[in-house]
């Protein structure tokens, strides 16, 4: 300190001394000015010697100086004696307007011209202390203007200074600067009496390029209220001449500007104050020639923009220049203005603002704030926007309680929000946030209530202004987002300044009210803020905050999280995210508390639905910009989420049963539908617009704001928008609603009125192509210039409305694009053909191959759309309504919006429900606009929407081929594909669909081959086709195809881009063989291929695809080194992987970082990476699921990696505050209890992908290479044992067999201690081997394994497998076997009995094994003991057996000689006959002990485990039915009672109370009955509900209307009935009240079923008889369950009370239905409020056959199924004169025409073709009418089509019949068939008058309905898939069927007289009673045996006596079905040919 007085004195001896040289002189001033800035207090006393040197001689001094002078208002205070100094030693004589120093011009002006270069360097020093002094801007920038005007020469310095000093304060332009000073320099101009026409000169200063008029009248705002207070009336008049007008139009025209000012200027009690009143009571009257009346008239109708304005005059200083005041000055102006100006001086001041007259009501509110935060925006520097905030804080302190009102309090919060991390501004934003907090807590309720009324219409709550009321859920997400703020205000960073000691107690005092002092109920959202820091500053926060967290659920915060993100911008969620993911991830320990358990598993995410979709919901949001740490968070949760079901076709979300993308819309079939097109915006998407304007009223920009609210002021003055207000919940409403001024069409014209003009004025047109094209355009920078164009054509007023919004906000032009294109489709008023014209230019910018903004596409994929469901209506309404009389009837309401220029007169449309609609006349194309579907269908494929594409591929063939067909295989010589089979195979070979494929690919080209060889994954005969290809390269090289020039030019519209795809088309085949070599496991070969393509540099330098095949290459053999020999950035290449194209490269450079520990590479990667996919997603089409599967997986993959790095590197090693990075010496290598967490996680992708090998097989290679960086040697081998199984399951043999030679040779050269590991590596060798089907081997080497090594609980499975695989090869006897291998696999895994999961599973399986192969000894040698070889031995030995009789005879009475040979003979005999019998016994007792075997094995698998339980029971049932004679049955069947559960008998309820009752077995209690009885019992007393129904179904065996007795329909066993009433007997001491409550519920439906109508009830509502109304009033049913409920199976049999839903009786009237026994339509009331549709019916048939609960023979109730339509309603309507083939075959023949000639005609097969020529296929428009999205379309054809394949085969198995149109429903919602009326079944069809000889129902209409494939694909292969279930699982199937063997009651055939009434005439409703004559009747049931025989030969493939393969068997019924030659032969009212 000594040294630097010292210092100090010496230059103050030096600058004594003075200096001759300039360049000292600086050199000094230099030095002066560091002292001031180190040690002011020395440099004080120096300051003299810089004030002399301010007017040195020398310019370069002074002008040095100028650019330092300004660190002395840097460190001192006193700006103004600065200043004064400074000025004062300028040496000129300057103009100064400072207070109390004013020096006016009058005072310079004699002084003459300075001189110019002293006036220069003053100019200067002016500029940098204006730029340096806050305090002095004003003064100085006012003497630089004052210069400029009265000095002319430096009218040029001055602008460039000012220039400067903009663009130093951040100003875009000097006119931007200047118009926040124009205001106060005016004033000081008139203050100082510059000249007026020296402002005019000069006016370039403050605007450019402005005429002197139009100057003026600019200045007026801020001129004439400084003139006015004046009272220079001459100059009022100057200024009046200058703006062209008079001096009284001027004065009125700014009489808003001159009223503020001069009531301001009243109120602030200066000096100079009175002349504010004056103006205003007497001289304003004078100058503007007003009355007092008139005055105050025009006061009234301004007050708004008075209030308005003057909150604008406010600033945040105590003692502002004018026109501005103080913020008290302000407030008692607005409140004297409001409350009672002029009237009331000081009265006003003392009180509250009283707002009688409503000034502030929230609307107005809302537009005071939007002005403000417009000044405050367009100041760009704190120091002005300070002043802007002045006006706030006024607002807030005048509105008082009226702050409280949500859209009021929301947005001032988010805009103080928005500035409140700036030092400057934290005091003001800090006072505005107190103030708001105050007022939420101290308002009384009752008054806000009272002044608010009934004006905003919502809840009370709401305003009852707690703080839990204010924040929710905008204010919530405001309160965490401000505390972030300001606890890293509060925080010292070395970035920030210093933070003064007063600034920070007022934020910690500020974080106190939100925290601490805050209302309880706000608790919730504070437990979600993150921890505060540890700081003694935060020390009362923080415990409170842990304290808080003691009951944290990251559930509830994730919910909210999501909940508050629809109402708030993203900005201000993510600290509330990061909190989240931070609680998460460090699983609450720096909470202090440990989370749940279960909520941190990933198990627990997948299954809840609700998490699942809260955190896709957050994907949106990360799409906005600078977000990327925002996306690291939430790919981290979409990871742990993970995928759907992979297997799913469309895409859904984890636990997800329905499309996202799902739509239905019912046309055809349905006469409730409304068939008129509404071409306004939808209900749906005008809600979704409103709560995105509603968001953005939270926009940082207020010009988003702005522009949503005029938006939202339109929308709600229209009718359907206040409609749509009522929709939106009360607190979205009470934000939106104060928009609203009710229905007000003049508004909406004057609004719309302005759009047009703004739109005018722009001078765009659609005609330009600069309008269209994308090339080097984002999609907003494409999308909202085209759409604000497109809507000005538009007569919807909404749409029209929004026109300013769809510019600057792309997510709205996005959702209203296909809304816009739609309504001017359906315009026919305009003056232009736009369909010519966007169609043209959609031709040439969007569906071309160079368009690369794949998002365009997309949206006019989506309009086109649109358009088609237009055109579906369109149609259907042509066809089925009368053609209107004139156009004009059709004339749009809103027709006065013609067109772009045509004058608006607008009329409310919203009154109208029909609203615009669509043009009757049919378009000539489906989607409007003229395109080439073929074209629409590759830009389709190009961005991922292959669903699409499939459907336009299909439109262009119904139009090229004119069928719904591939047209003709192409077998030319040219290997290219046809190119509408190509888009098709790119579209299914991209989508979860395996079968498609087969019926595209029509040829065996070898494109086609590699196509199919890598869908099925055969990748060995990949690589051998692609080597082909590559060796056939001049075959490559020629581009030409089978198809014409044209027809290639039409998809390929640039020629540059042809050259690309044609050097991309020569490449694949590379690109191809580089893939089939990786999934082949060639590492080194694919090493050395990729080395040569790469050392072809100009083949493959610039190819991005073949870069990332290397990359992948070298992590996978964990090549760190590898990096492209030569760069590809400037590749022009573009390929189809979105934002994830690099993942490889990425992946790489991550796993090389984790493997060096470079901190920064790793995590900048692994960040960029996991947003790079998540964008991915985000932007892809959801049509593309395995690519979102894919990149799913792919986020899994870098958050595992993300967890590998804590493990190798530690998660300490990073110093957040000081971002450094500390590596650790070594690598830490994981003990196997740290790597759980990664066990975890790659259970959870092993369980979700579920063998979906394109997606798991990466993912395992990851893994592999990822545990090896690790080092875990632990974990390799046991990773590498179990992806070889994998891998296996997923038939990658050569991945499998890989990863178990790695295996092998790690386990060779450990210790001891992995030699278990090794010899389960060998067991899962010798599974490899049988997979690649080397039995003999795979046996061997696991028999080896088996005898030789001890393998512990694994060992059992060693042998289940040896004696499995044994047995199905049939290379060993069945007793070594069974005894050897099977019987002791189930000894040691009962000898290692465990209670965990994977052990009973284990003995489950072995038991059941055992069972199945013992099952199936007893079935060879019971089918040995009956065939007939063994009875020809039967009766050989009993032959035998009478001829050693006859010997003995004789020897007994032969001589003695002859006796030797009779003895030879005898004893021959009886050897012969011994070894019969011996062999006999042995068959019987092997065949004894093998039953018992299966049955005890049976028996102990249903005992152990659930896995085998259907099975097991089906054939256990089966036996015991079979066998019931047997002793050894019965006793098995007792024992299996007592040990099983009974729940898992229920299944087979009905087939086993069936059985009960017979009378042949033998008395007692161990014979069948009385076992059977048990059982029923069991199960009764266990399981009520689901068993009584069936034995009061026995007990009414006998209960049949007395006109049915005669019939033999039905036969009475009084045996059955009998016992059935015995054992509800018995079972009525367990569930008596139960029995009584069914039996009471079952004679309703018994009498409601037998109910007599007349035939004129059919399809009407009867009310229910009275008898029946008595019997239902009586039932007191709390036991009863809704008997078509689906009753779940209580394992614990406690069934207790909401278990199930209960009879609560049935509504009051029936419908009675079309039928010969007219069965009635009811509604069941249940217990849990659902009405249950159900069907009673009674009739001639036994119910059986279809109903799901018979309560007698004649009598049951079925389940109505609702949402169903049959097939023949909507192919030609239920009059048969309709229908879709009414409404698309225009020209065709009706159905009765086609039914009539195929009745008359002979020659059946020429009239059947002519008949099918004549009526083409309809049933694919049923899918194009239903199903909007084209991914919904394909998902539910493709169910359509699976469902048809298995029905058909299930009915053919069961021989099912009578499948006319009536008979086949198709469910609306799903489209599976649904198939009714069974009681044709089991091949009776062939007894009908007119046999039916067809399999099953394969029409061409049924096939129509499968699309372009046909019956190929995918139907071929679902029914052979079918088929071979059925074929594996035949025993099951058998078993079913074979009850009603043992089931008396029912009667399979058809007699005579029913035969004839089914082909009677289908469609006549008879009420014939046809009766069976006694000979037709039959006894037992030998029919059934008979069909039960033919079902069996049919299982076992027996067609024609031949048996067949399975696919032989499917050709040759799909054959049979669709053969002409049977079909032409079908009975007509079949319809053979629909």
């Amino acid at each position: 300190m000594f040294c630097l007085i010292s210092l100090g004195d010496l230059v103050h001896r030096i600058s004594a001394d003075g200096f001759t040289d300039w360049y000292d002189r600086t050199k000094l001033i230099g030095c002066i000015c560091d002292f001031v800035s180190f040690r002011p207090q020395i440099a004080q006393s120096m300051i003299e010697k810089l004030f002399m040197l301010l007017h040195d001689p020398d310019y370069r001094v002074r002008y040095f100086l100028a650019r330092r002078i300004s660190v002395l208002f840097e460190i001192w205070d006193g700006h103004d004696e600065l200043f004064q100094d400074v000025c004062s030693n300028f040496g000129v004589k300057l103009v100064m307007a400072s207070n109390g120093r004013v020096v006016t011009a009058d005072k310079v002006l004699p002084a003459g011209p300075q001189p110019a270069p002293m006036m220069e360097t003053t100019i200067i020093t002016l500029m940098h202390l204006g730029l340096h002094s806050e305090k002095m801007e004003l003064e100085a920038i006012f003497m630089m203007c004052v210069v400029a005007a009265i000095e002319p020469c430096q009218r040029e310095l001055v602008p460039a200074l000012l220039d400067s000093l903009s663009m130093e304060l951040h100003y875009t332009s000097r006119a931007k600067y200047m118009e926040e000073l124009i205001g106060s320099i005016i004033f000081c101009w008139v203050t100082c009496g510059v000249s007026l026409p020296a402002l005019v000169e000069t006016r370039d200063l403050y605007v450019l390029n402005m005429e002197p008029m139009n100057f003026m009248q600019y200045c007026c705002q801020w001129l004439l209220p400084a003139l006015i207070l004046k009272e220079e009336t001459s100059n009022i008049k100057w200024v009046a001449k200058v703006a062209c007008q008079p001096s009284a139009n001027l004065v009125k025209q700014h009489f808003v500007h001159i009223f503020s000012i001069s009531m301001a200027s009243h109120c602030s009690k200066k000096a100079g104050s009175g002349n504010g009143y004056r103006v205003l009571g007497t001289y304003i009257l004078q100058i503007a020639e007003l009355s007092e009346h008139e005055r105050d008239e025009l006061i009234k109708k301004r007050m708004v923009s008075i209030v308005n304005q003057t909150l604008s005059l406010a600033s945040s200083v105590s003692d502002p220049p004018l026109p501005f005041f103080s913020k008290d000055t302000i407030a008692s102006a607005v409140q004297t203005v409001v409350d009672g100006f002029l009237d009331s001086e000081d009265q006003s001041r003392s009180h509250n603002l009283a707002d009688k007259i409503n000034i502030f009501r929230p609307g107005r509110v809302f537009t005071f704030i939007v002005d403000m935060h417009y000044k405050v925006t367009t100041a760009a520097h704190h120091r002005h926007k300070c002043n802007h905030l002045a006006g706030i804080e006024v607002l807030v302190n005048l509105l008082g309680f009226r702050a409280a009102i949500p859209s009021t309090f929301n947005y001032l919060l988010n805009l103080t929000g928005q500035f409140i991390g700036s030092h400057y501004l934290m005091d003001q934003c800090c006072r505005i946030v107190s103030s708001l907090l105050k007022i939420s807590r101290d308002d009384p309720a009752g008054q806000t209530t009272r002044v608010l009324g009934e004006q905003l219409q919502v809840r009370s709550h709401l305003y009852v202004f707690d703080l839990h009321a204010i924040f929710d859920p905008h204010g919530v997400a405001l309160l965490q987002f401000l505390v972030s703020k300001l606890v890293a205000c509060c925080v010292p960073c070395e970035s920030n300044d210093k933070i003064s000691t007063t600034a920070s107690s007022q934020l910690v005092s500020l974080l106190h009210q939100l925290t601490i002092s805050c209302d309880s109920s706000l608790h919730e959202y504070i437990k979600e803020l993150e921890p505060f820091p540890e700081l003694d500053t935060f020390g009362d926060i923080r415990r409170f905050h842990q304290n808080l967290c003691k009951a944290y659920s990251p559930r509830v915060h994730l919910l909210n999280l999501v909940k508050r993100s629809r109402y708030v911008p993203p900005r201000i969620l993510l600290c509330s995210l990061k909190a989240l993911y931070k609680n998460i991830s460090t699983q609450g320990k720096h909470l202090r508390k440990e989370l749940d358990d279960d909520f941190l598993k990933d198990e627990y995410w997948q299954s809840d639905s609700e998490i699942v979709h809260a955190f896709w919901n957050l994907v949106p949001i990360c799409s906005f910009d600078n977000t990327i740490d925002l996306g690291a968070m939430v790919s981290d949760f979409i990871s742990r989420v993970g995928i759907g079901d992979p297997h799913r076709v469309v895409f859904h979300l984890p636990g997800e049963s329905h499309t996202l993308v799902s739509g239905t819309v019912n046309l055809v079939g349905n006469k409730e539908s409304n068939i008129h097109m509404d071409t306004r915006i939808s209900n749906e998407n005008l809600l979704i617009l409103m709560r995105l304007l509603k968001k953005y009223l939270m926009d940082d920009s207020v010009e988003i704001i702005d522009l949503a609210s005029q938006a939202l002021q339109g929308i709600l003055s229209t009718e359907r928008g206040q409609q749509s207000l009522i929709q939106l919940d009360s607190y979205e409403r009470s934000l939106v609603e104060v928009h609203s001024k009710g229905v007000n069409l003049k508004l909406v014209q004057s609004l719309i009125a302005g759009l047009q003009r703004k739109f005018n004025d722009k001078s765009i047109s659609i005609e330009d192509s600069t309008m269209w094209t994308t090339t080097d355009k984002t999609f907003e920078g494409w999308i909202c210039p085209l759409v604000y164009a497109l809507i000005s054509y538009c007569d919807d007023l909404i749409l029209r409305l929004c026109q300013d919004i769809v510019l600057v906000k792309s997510e709205v032009s996005e959702l209203l694009f296909s809304t816009i294109i739609v309504n001017i489709a359906g315009r026919k008023d305009l003056e232009v053909d736009l369909c010519k014209i966007i169609s043209f230019k959609v031709r040439g910018n969007i569906f071309i191959e160079s368009n690369g903004l794949m998002k365009s596409i997309q949206v006019f994929l989506n309009a086109l759309n649109e358009l088609r469901l237009c055109n579906a209506i369109e149609k259907t309404k042509s066809s089925s309504l009368p053609k209107p009389k004139s156009s004009k009837s059709n004339k749009s309401p809103s027709s006065g919006l013609k067109s772009r220029s045509s004058s608006l007169k607008v009329k409310d449309p919203d009154a109208s429900s029909s609203g615009s609609v669509v043009s009757t006349s049919l378009r000539e194309k489906v989607y409007w606009l003229s395109v080439d579907y073929l074209v629409v269908a590759k830009s389709a494929i190009d961005c991922g929407s292959f669903f699409t594409a499939f459907l336009y591929v299909e439109h262009w063939c119904e139009e090229h081929f004119n069928a719904l067909t591939l047209g003709t295989p192409d077998f030319s010589h040219h290997e290219t594909l046809p190119p509408h089979v190509e888009i098709l195979v790119s579209a299914v070979t991209q989508i979860n669909e395996p079968d498609s494929l087969y019926g595209i690919i029509q040829s065996h080209k070898v494109a086609s081959q590699i196509v199919t060889f890598e869908h099925e994954g055969n990748w060995s005969k990949s690589l051998e086709y692609y080597d082909l290809q590559i060796r056939s390269v001049p075959t490559l090289r020629i581009s030409g195809s089978a198809y014409s020039s044209e027809e290639n030019s039409r998809l390929a519209d640039h020629a540059s881009f042809s050259k690309i795809k044609n050097d991309f088309t020569q490449k694949k085949p590379y690109k191809g063989l580089i893939r089939s070599l990786q999934k082949n496991g060639c590492s080194h070969l694919l090493d050395v291929y990729c080395q040569g393509l790469t050392s072809q540099r100009g083949r493959f330098q610039q190819d991005l695809e073949f870069i990332e095949l290397q990359y992948e290459a070298a992590w996978r053999v964990g090549n760190w080194d590898f990096s492209p020999p030569y760069s590809f950035a400037e590749s022009s290449v573009s390929y189809n992987c979105s934002d994830g194209q690099h993942f490889n490269e990425n992946l790489h450079r991550c796993l090389g970082a984790l493997q060096g520990g470079e901190f920064d590479e790793f995590h900048t990667k692994l960040n960029e990476s996991k947003q790079a996919l998540l964008l991915s997603i985000f932007h892809a089409s959801k049509e593309s699921t395995e690519y979102i599967h894919s990149n799913i997986v792919k986020l899994q993959t870098f958050y595992h990696l993300g967890m590998a790095w804590d493990l190798r590197w530690g998660s300490g090693n990073f110093d957040s505050s000081s971002d450094k990075v500390k590596l650790l010496p070594e690598p830490t290598v994981p003990v196997i209890d740290q790597l759980q967490g990664l066990h975890k996680n790659w259970k959870c992708v092993l369980k979700q992908t579920d063998l979906h090998m394109n997606l798991l097989e990466p993912f395992i290679a990851f893994r592999t290479i990822l545990l090896r960086v690790l080092n875990s040697v632990d974990s390799i081998v046991h990773h590498l044992r179990e992806s070889a199984a994998v891998l296996r399951k997923g038939s990658r043999i050569s991945q499998a067999a890989a990863a178990l030679h790695e295996l092998m040779c790690l386990c060779s050269g450990m210790g001891e201690e992995y030699s278990n590991l090794y010899w389960l590596g060998r067991l899962e060798e010798a599974k490899l081997l049988r997979a690649q089907g080397k039995h003999e081997l795979a046996i061997n080497l696991a028999d080896y394994i088996s005898q030789n090594h001890q393998l512990n609980e694994e060992a059992a499975d060693v042998f289940r497998l040896v004696g499995k695989w044994l047995a199905e090869t049939r290379s060993s006897n069945s007793r070594t076997i069974l005894e050897k291998y099977l019987k002791h696999a189930v000894n040691l895994a009962e000898d290692y009995e465990s209670a965990d999961k994977l052990s009973v599973e284990k003995r489950n399986q072995m038991h059941f094994h055992l069972a199945h192969y013992a099952d199936a000894l007893f079935r060879s040698h019971e089918e040995r003991l009956s065939s007939n070889e063994w009875q020809v031995a039967l009766r050989l030995r009993k032959h035998k057996k009478k001829e050693l009789e006859a010997l003995i005879k004789r020897f007994r009475s032969a001589a003695k000689g002859d006796k030797t040979d009779y003895t030879l003979k005898i004893q021959e005999l009886q050897k012969q006959l011994a070894m019969d019998r011996e062999e006999e016994v042995k068959l019987q007792e092997d065949r004894d002990n093998f039953l018992s075997t299966a049955l005890e094995g049976y028996k102990r698998c249903l005992v152990v485990g659930e896995k085998y339980d259907v099975r097991a029971v089906f054939r256990l049932v089966s036996l015991w039915f079979s066998l019931s004679n047997r002793q050894i049955v019965v006793d098995s069947m007792l024992s299996t009672i007592k040990e099983v559960q009974s729940y898992k008998f229920v299944l087979l309820v009905y087939q086993i109370a069936s059985r009960i009752g017979g009378t042949k077995d033998s008395l007692g209690p161990t014979n069948f009955q009385f076992a059977l009885l048990s059982l029923v019992k069991k199960i009764s007393i266990d399981h009520p509900y689901h068993t009584i129904f069936q034995l009061l179904a026995l007990a009414n065996g006998d209960r049949i209307k007395d006109k049915q007795r005669s019939r033999n329909s039905f036969v009475v066993d009084v045996d059955k009935k009998i016992a059935a009433e015995d054992l509800l007997k018995e079972l009525s001491s367990y569930h008596g009240a139960t029995i009584i409550q069914m039996k009471q519920m079952v004679e309703i439906y018994i009498k409601l079923a037998e109910m007599e109508t007349k035939r004129e009830d059919a399809n009407k509502r009867v009310p229910l008889p009275r008898d029946l109304r008595s019997v239902r009033e009586l039932v007191r049913v709390t036991l009863v369950p809704v008997v078509t409920s689906n009753i779940p199976v209580d394992r614990t049999c406690q069934y207790t009370e909401g278990f199930f839903p209960h009879f609560r009786g049935l509504v009051d009237s029936v419908t009675v239905m079309n039928g010969i026994n007219a069965p009635k339509r009811v509604e069941c009331l249940g217990s849990d409020g659902n009405k249950y549709r159900q069907l009673a019916k009674s009739g001639n048939d036994d119910l059986r056959q279809d109903a799901v609960v018979p309560f007698t023979p004649s009598a049951g109730v079925l389940e109505w199924v609702d949402g169903t339509l049959p097939l023949g309603d909507y192919l030609v309507g239920s009059s048969r004169n309709g229908g879709a083939h009414g409404c698309y075959g225009v020209a065709d023949w009706t159905f009765m025409e086609c039914r009539q000639r195929m009745a008359t005609e002979t020659n059946k097969r020429k009239a059947f073709e002519e008949v099918c020529n004549n009526f083409r296929p309809a049933m694919h428009y049923f899918f194009l009418e239903r199903f909007s999205h084209p991914a919904d379309w394909f998902e539910k054809r493709l169910a359509y089509t699976r469902s048809v394949a298995a029905s058909s085969m299930v009915g053919y198995i069961v021989g099912l019949g009578d499948r006319h149109s009536s008979n086949i429903l198709i469910d609306q919602a799903t489209a599976e068939v649904v198939h009714i009326d069974l009681g044709v079944a089991f091949e009776q069809g062939l007894m009908l008058k007119t046999p039916e000889r067809v399999p099953f129902r394969l029409t061409r209409d049924i096939i129509d309905g499968m699309g372009v494939t046909g019956v190929e694909g995918v139907f071929r292969r679902c029914c052979e898939e079918t088929l071979s279930v059925m074929r594996t699982n035949k025993e099951a199937l058998l078993t079913i069927i074979e009850v009603f063997i043992h089931d008396p009651l029912y009667k399979w055939a058809l007699s005579p007289l029913k035969a004839m009434q089914r082909q009677k005439d289908i469609d006549d409703n008879l009420d014939a009673d046809l009766e069976d004559s006694e000979e037709d009747a039959y006894e037992g049931n030998k029919d059934a045996a008979r069909a039960l025989l033919r079902v069996k030969q049919k299982l076992d493939g027996y067609e024609d006596g031949e048996m067949r393969s399975v696919h032989g068997q499917v050709q040759q019924l799909v054959q049979d079905a669709i053969d002409p030659d049977r079909l032409c032969h079908m009975f007509p009212g079949w319809a053979a040919w629909m």
